[in-house]
């Protein structure tokens, strides 16, 4: 007993009894609980609280927007995986849908879409590290999982992400920290963590969840840190943004080419593609005539879309009731592109994985349909063509000759057939027929006899035909031929009746034939029934031969005959009654939507069908597959038919009552422009007859009931305003959302009578719908460069964004791209779903007077761009870049920004300075020429101000005759000849019109080549500068001015005062005594002169090289005194660290004893 261990006790935390006790502990709280305790002791601080609760709760507020997605088939959630290379992108992935599907998956290529929830889907997308990818991924994701080594930290890719979120919406965002088992220390690790979310803090918000994930077991991360990953991402609820919430779009998850195999073959794979893209709605509904978008293909028309089943359907109580008990665990996963469910669909095949040990031929092993079936596609010997050409069908039993098929053999080139083989071949085309209805009446299944196994074998291959796969057609055909079969092992339910036929083709008139099973119509059996073009074509056969019933007596006899009654012979009274009730309840309803807006009949055959009538008197209508008939009277066919048309017959007699004024007055007030104010007394007394009496009485009661409800309604927000006026005052946010609420409501019930198909042609394919998209004249190279890690988007574009036009944007450089921007360079923009290439012009707004042209983006501020490309609405948000290339170096987003104004008719203009000489200078009039060409131009700008260099100003006078384009122009002070007179004008300029779509996704490399700058072009080439012989520089030579003496006037000299008066000192014109004496020196006068001059030089040649050796000398103490000033300065600075090292650990101690205090402090 005493080594016996007790269980640690567990209190209960869901349940009565924790809701006893937390009820109980409340109450204790509040029994002892003070208010006046917890009071703000100054009320300055009391202040404060309440300003900071009142800026909180308005912080929480924002714009409200319409959610348009639908809340009962929400699409699913797209979260995307985004991170630098190596950082464990795919491994997150694989843990996440792991924890959700309880599947591992190998293999991860395109989007994954699981079952989070009741009513939620999760798409999980891995973005790949190219820039092309990132831009598409930041335009859809809902959420973004930025993946950051904590080994490493942040990298360039990681901050060009975020700014390209930035400038497209910015969905929510949470860290991801991967690599952390790399960091041994534990107080490194620390230290890691927080710097990296003070980083992640602050280039998303303050408070933005991070998670960290420690390391790898078994190749996936822990359990339970992915498990806290996916509860948080399962309780996130996303704002609608902006943009998303005007587009719609799909994130394609499956590919195929339905081009013709012929056409490639004989264009050598050079042709254009039709293809189609699977995929969830988003955003809002998508019309048939909408044109879209593939980033890095171009714009696409649609040639058409149709609404799938849903791939991965949320749970309900009916289908959690159909699941078996061995399919509670598994939940739906979709991912078309990936390994999962063991499909694989590629661009031009699809792999179907076998689990476990497969050996061909061995038949100890039991195989299933699916192995047995793909088995015979591998024995396929021939073509459906030469399949079709041998085989002869017989349409009716009693028909005489087989169809004929048109086509390159003829059945009179086939082999005889014995009459014995033709009845077989018509006993097992009726068990063919009879099985379909077995599928389709499943309670009528068990009172008929199972049909023989090698039947369903044979038939078994020919059940698995497409009609969109041309192969696969054939490679049934040659496998039913092989294996011996002899027909199919269901019956398509085609209803072939006379009620369709014209009257020229129930006289015996030829009918046309399909050419294949699809042509016949297997999809839509209501259409098929009422079809009247393809009608099958008897070779040789005048009229249609419809079966009697002593036809039918005679088939019995002859298949009695045999021994075993056929199983479609059984309990025929029985399926004849019910074919011919479900064909008649067919023929009297009609869709008219699908006749009008689901057909490219017109509408006069839609009419002549309607109101065709068989006109033989005993024409016999053919139920129940062809096989049973029933005589029907000519009156009986004739109300039949009556009740499908729109027009209701009328007699004469019934019409002459309208021209009665009276019976006009009576219902003249249901009308807009009758009178409302008639009373029922009038209409009674005017009415001819009694009904009418009563009509009129509940249209005037419904009228004064709507009128008396308005009249309440007033009242009640009279009685409302009056009583109480801040009352009705509601706030803003809540006024808006409560707006928004009662509009949807309005949109619901709208639309709530309405059946799906004319909802989608209304109001469109709704968000959150599986749709197929079928795009025509798709370029070649995108399937042949097809790569499933790259996403394809399908952006729905607006009828505005259609058009091309100028388009104004505001704009900044970014402060981390190191090269300033210049206007007529190319550049590289991501704005709405495009991404394309153009040359923006820069300019900036001059005190509202004119736009100016800048030759290059201002530093740390924005200015203006304009450029011509694809309009896009204003507000929308862009990001541009030089090059897209991986390889370039440094921060690639060049300028973010936003859309201004589209088609701006305000003109950019540049500064134009035009120049010209004087030729004749009068006092203050100047005659002037090289400025302009001819005298046209001297008219245009007449009156304009001109200036010289020397700062005198001017005016454009009249235009001279002679030379041309010399002008007469007037100063305000005398011109010299020697000044040159410039005028400044304005220049009005006009960007390019340039537009280059990136095409990343028709390009094998993903390396879109973009049009290059001319110094790029000649790097690439290895070209040199070609020199321009006057732009090279020359050595100026200015010849020195003679400028005239200052010349004053000899009355104004004596008008001046004496300081002020000119000195002019004449130059003596004779010589003085000194210089015209001679000097001539004595013989000793001589040497002495030259001895001193040799005692001069000798000195001087002395000083020279006293002063070099003085400099040799101090040369070598400078050395000497550097290198001692450098030893010195090493010992400065150990000393330094030293004394550094101590302070810290001087300062570190303090904190600690300061720390250990205050938790002290705190624990007492």
């Amino acid at each position: 007993m005493d080594d016996q261990t007790h269980k640690a006790h567990r209190p209960a935390l869901s349940g009565a009894k924790a809701e006893k006790k937390s009820k109980a502990k409340g109450k204790d709280k509040q029994h002892g609980f003070n208010e006046k305790a917890f009071a703000p002791k100054s009320g300055r601080r009391a202040d404060r609280q309440g300003r900071r609760k009142v800026e909180r709760d308005q912080t929480r507020l924002h714009v409200p927007l319409v959610n348009r997605t639908p809340e009962d088939q929400p699409p699913p959630v797209i979260i995307a995986i985004v991170g630098p290379p190596g950082v464990g992108k795919t491994t997150l992935l694989k843990s996440l849908v792991r924890r959700h599907t309880k599947q591992t998956v190998n293999h991860v290529q395109g989007p994954v879409t699981v079952v989070s929830g009741k009513k939620k889907r999760i798409t999980f997308l891995e973005c790949n590290n190219d820039l092309n990818s990132m831009i598409d991924v930041a335009k859809i994701a809902d959420l973004v999982l930025l993946m950051i080594d904590g080994s490493y930290g942040f990298e360039m890719e990681t901050f060009e992400f975020l700014n390209i979120l930035q400038s497209h919406g910015f969905p929510k965002v949470i860290g991801v920290l991967t690599h952390l088992d790399l960091i041994k220390k534990a107080a490194t690790l620390r230290s890691t963590k927080k710097a990296l979310k003070k980083r992640f803090w602050t280039e998303i918000y303050q408070g933005a969840k991070l998670f960290y994930l420690s390391g790898v077991l078994n190749g996936r991360y822990p359990d339970t840190e992915i498990l806290n990953l996916s509860r948080f991402i399962s309780v996130m609820k996303f704002r609608p943004l902006v943009f998303r919430n005007t587009h719609p779009y799909l994130l394609a998850d499956r590919l195929e080419d339905l081009t013709p195999r012929e056409e490639i073959r004989a264009s050598g794979g050079k042709c254009d593609r039709t293809v189609t893209l699977y995929g969830y709605l988003h955003g809002t509904n998508l019309h048939p005539s909408t044109k879209v978008h593939i980033p890095g293909v171009g714009d696409l028309d649609l040639k058409g879309v149709s609404l799938l089943g849903d791939p991965c359907p949320l749970p309900d109580a009916e289908s959690e009731k159909r699941r078996k008990l061995s399919e509670k665990r598994k939940l739906l996963v979709h991912a078309p592109m990936s390994d999962i469910g063991g499909v694989v669909y590629d661009k031009d095949a699809v792999y179907i994985n076998v689990s476990g040990s497969f050996t061909r031929g061995n038949s100890d092993v039991l195989q299933g349909e699916g192995e047995r079936m793909v088995m015979d596609l591998h024995d396929v010997g021939t073509t459906l063509e030469d399949v079709i050409s041998h085989s002869q069908i017989k349409l009716f039993g009693s028909s005489s000759k087989p169809l004929a098929v048109a086509g390159p053999s003829s059945i009179s080139n086939q082999p005889p057939v014995d009459e014995e083989s033709e009845d077989d071949e018509e006993d097992e085309d009726d068990e063919e027929d009879e099985d379909d209805d077995e599928d389709e009446d499943n309670d009528e299944d068990e009172d008929i006899g199972d049909s023989g196994s090698e039947d369903e074998d044979a038939g078994f291959e020919s059940e698995f035909e497409s009609d969109d796969d041309l192969e696969s057609n054939d490679s049934n055909a040659e496998i039913s031929l092989q294996s011996g079969d002899k027909g199919r092992l269901h019956r398509r339910d085609v209803h072939r009746s006379a009620r369709g036929l014209s009257e020229f083709e129930r006289q015996g008139g030829e009918a046309e034939y399909a050419e294949s099973d699809s042509d016949l119509g297997d999809d839509d059996l209501e259409d098929t029934a009422l079809r009247i073009g393809n009608r099958p074509l008897f070779e040789d056969e005048a009229t249609v031969d419809i079966t009697s019933e002593n036809d039918d007596e005679e088939e019995e006899e002859d298949s009695g005959s045999d021994g075993e009654i056929p199983r479609w012979k059984s309990d025929l009274g029985a399926k004849a009654s019910i074919a011919f009730d479900r064909l008649s309840r067919q023929g009297k309803r009609k869709d008219w939507t699908k006749l009008i807006y689901m057909t490219s009949s017109s509408p006069e055959d839609i009419v002549q069908d309607s109101r065709s009538l068989p006109t033989l008197q005993n024409s016999r209508l053919t139920h129940a597959d062809d096989f049973f008939t029933e005589v029907v009277s000519p009156l009986a066919v004739e109300t039949d038919e009556i009740s499908d048309t729109t027009k209701v017959p009328l007699r004469a007699e019934d019409l002459q009552e309208w021209e009665d004024d009276a019976v006009l007055d009576s219902i003249r007030n249901l009308f807009i422009t009758g009178d409302s104010t008639q009373t029922q007394e009038d209409d009674g007394a005017d009415a001819p007859g009694e009904s009418d009496v009563e009509a009129d009485e509940s249209s005037n009661k419904t009228s004064a009931d709507t009128l008396a409800a308005k009249k309440e309604a007033l009242k009640r927000k009279f009685d409302e305003q009056y009583d109480d006026p801040e009352s009705v005052k509601l706030d803003f946010y809540e006024d808006k959302k409560e707006q928004m609420a009662r509009q949807l409501e309005v949109n619901r019930q709208e639309f709530e009578g309405i059946d799906e198909e004319t909802r989608v042609l209304i109001e469109g394919i709704r968000p959150g719908s599986y749709v197929r998209v079928e795009l025509a004249n798709v370029p070649c190279e995108m399937i042949e460069n097809f790569d499933p890690s790259y996403p394809i988007v399908v952006g729905g574009l607006l009828p505005s964004e259609e058009r091309f036009g100028y388009t104004q944007v505001r704009i900044k450089r970014h402060r981390w791209y190191a090269k300033t921007l210049k206007t007529n360079d190319p550049l590289i923009f991501s704005l709405g779903w495009r991404r394309f290439q153009t040359i923006p012009i820069y300019s900036l707004d001059d005190h509202s007077i004119r736009m100016r042209m800048l030759k290059y983006t201002p530093e740390h501020m924005h200015c203006y761009a304009t450029f011509y490309g694809p309009v896009a609405p204003p507000n929308t948000g862009f990001c541009a870049f030089n090059t897209l290339s991986n390889s370039s170096p440094g921060f690639r987003v060049s300028a973010t920004g936003v859309v201004l104004d589209i088609d701006r008719s305000t003109k950019i203009v540049k500064k134009l300075k035009l120049t010209g000489v004087p030729y004749k200078v009068f006092k203050n009039t100047v005659f002037v020429k090289d400025m302009f060409s001819s005298a046209l131009e001297v008219a245009k700008f007449e009156g304009a101000n001109i200036r010289t260099v020397s700062g005198i100003r001017g005016q454009v006078k009249k235009a001279l005759a002679k030379p041309d384009g010399a002008f007469r122009a007037t100063f305000e002070d005398k011109v010299l000849m020697s000044d040159i007179i410039f005028l400044r004008a304005w220049y009005s300029i006009q960007p390019r019109k340039y537009y280059n779509s990136v095409t990343s996704l028709l390009s094998q490399e993903r390396q879109w080549p973009a049009m290059r700058l001319t110094g790029q072009v000649r790097r690439d080439e290895g070209l040199h500068v070609p020199t321009d012989v006057n732009s090279t520089y020359k050595p100026i030579e200015r010849s020195a001015r003679r400028f005239n003496t200052l010349k004053v006037p000899k009355k104004l000299q004596a008008a001046l005062p004496y300081a002020s008066k000119p000195r002019s000192v004449k130059a003596q014109s004779r010589q003085t005594y000194l210089q015209k004496r001679a000097v001539v020196l004595e013989p000793e006068e001589k040497k002495a002169v030259a001895l001193l001059q040799q005692m001069r030089a000798l000195r001087k040649d002395k000083v020279v090289r006293r002063k070099e050796k003085q400099e040799q000398r101090r040369a070598v103490h400078r050395q000497k005194v550097e290198k001692e000033e450098a030893t010195r300065n090493e010992k400065d600075k150990e000393k330094r660290k030293e004394h550094m090292r101590a302070a810290g650990r001087k300062e570190k101690r303090e904190n600690d004893i300061g720390s250990d205090r205050s938790s002290k402090r705190r624990k007492t």
